[in-house]
């Protein structure tokens, strides 16, 4: 008899010994089928929940560094004070400084912020006027839905001319044309020449951008809007002066970020005596996001891989119970003549059947779960394939590895006192 002939008939009188207690086979697969598909599911929750984060990071630029203006904790107690003008933020000087002062800088595009009103007819919202330059949507990749960014020569001819993010133009302009539109932004008059998509800037990624921006030049926005701004809420006043809000610099090689981010934040100490400022490093935050991500797959699967691990001691506990219940037929095959290593071979068929079939089913399981999470909860998910190799590979392991004691348990009764036994 061929030894593949041998085989198969040896896996087919496993299989046909675990349909004799199909309710227990069942019931023996589920530790395996639970365990296989918490390990899929769990990881492919884990691997959604970063890819959104990981998403932001990329499209900020791994060659950008962004530094922010920010206001220092002392002056932020002092903003009730109706006569305190809180200064602070990043100076026109400093966009000069760090574009002539840093060799690996390419280029710097500075953002002047201003919180106003925006309006066409009777529809109203508020806006984050960002003065900036064309560069900013050269370093900030965003899609552009319609019409052109700011061109090079809006700066230089003052124009009045606005890019929407597709949020605000969906409420100011509404069913109303869009290119070529005017709307009114504080009190002036500017001409919609553009459209693009934007970040939510929620969570705990702080995106430049956000859904209720409007780009102007900074040219118009230092002449329209000046520096100095006034704050009113809950009926206290609170004046601020501010140059710049933000830049972002671009460094020439991705090698060079990190300390080039470095000799600016030392350029920036010099000449600013409180910090109020923060420097961003996307590929820093990216590098952090991944490692992040690596340690949460880690901590998922290993909570997984408890229900894997119950799995095949369920595994263990039946087959230890099966080979009680049939000693006697064990005896009566070793006295035939049947060897220790067929004696073993049966059983571990059985496990690896049990464990192979409650891991299939598990796979199952474990791509159904994600695609309902996303349907109802609307959090993104993604299934790797290497979440099912795994998976597969760990339950096939499982139950040859917990079948092991069974089998060998088995083959060493002895055939006499195996006939002997009731």
């Amino acid at each position: 008899m061929l030894p593949g002939r041998k085989h198969l008939r040896e896996i087919r009188l496993g299989v046909k010994n675990l349909l004799q207690h199909k309710l227990r086979s069942f019931l023996t697969m589920l530790g395996m089928v639970f365990g296989v598909g918490s390990v899929i599911a769990m990881l492919a929750v884990g691997e959604g929940a970063s890819l959104e984060a990981l998403e932001q990071i990329r499209r900020l630029g791994s060659n950008n560094i962004i530094i922010t203006a920010m206001m220092p904790p002392e002056e932020q107690s002092q903003q009730t004070t109706r006569t305190f003008m809180s200064i602070y933020g990043l100076l026109y000087e400093d966009e000069a400084r760090i574009a002539e002062g840093s060799p690996h800088v390419l280029r710097t595009v500075p953002v002047k912020i201003v919180r106003k009103p925006g309006r066409l007819g009777e529809r109203a919202m508020d806006l984050r006027i960002m003065g900036t330059t064309p560069g900013w949507f050269d370093l900030v990749r965003r899609p552009l839905a319609a019409g052109r960014p700011l061109a090079p020569y809006d700066l230089a001819n003052f124009s009045n001319v606005t890019v929407l993010t597709e949020h605000g133009a969906r409420q100011l302009l509404a069913t109303e044309s869009t290119i070529g539109q005017t709307v009114k932004l504080g009190g002036d008059y500017f001409e919609v020449v553009g459209i693009v998509r934007s970040e939510s800037g929620e969570g705990a990624l702080q995106t430049p951008d956000r859904r209720i921006d409007a780009y102007i030049p900074i040219t118009v926005a230092r002449e329209r809007f000046g520096d100095t701004t006034l704050q009113i809420s809950a009926g206290s006043r609170s004046r601020e002066r501010v140059e710049l809000h933000q830049i972002i610099a671009e460094v020439d090689a991705i090698e060079q970020v990190e300390a080039t981010a470095a000799a600016i934040e030392a350029m920036l100490a010099r000449f600013h005596k409180k910090q109020d400022y923060a420097i961003a490093v996307p590929l820093a935050l990216l590098r952090q996001a991944e490692a992040t991500k690596r340690t949460f797959n880690i901590v998922l699967g290993s909570i997984a891989g408890i229900s894997l691990l119950v799995g095949g001691i369920g595994i263990m506990n039946i087959m230890l119970a099966s080979v009680t219940e049939r000693t006697r037929e064990i005896g009566i095959r070793r006295a035939i003549g049947a060897k220790r290593r067929q004696i073993v071979m049966q059983f571990l068929i059985e496990t690896v059947v049990l464990s192979t079939t409650g891991g299939l089913i598990g796979m199952a399981i474990g791509i159904l779960i994600p695609r309902l999470i996303t349907l109802l909860a609307g959090l993104p998910t993604v299934v790797t394939a290497t979440s099912l190799v795994l998976s597969l590979g760990i339950s096939l392991a499982v139950g040859m590895v917990f079948g092991l004691y069974p089998a060998v348990r088995a083959a060493g009764l002895d055939p006499i006192v195996a006939l002997r036994h009731e």
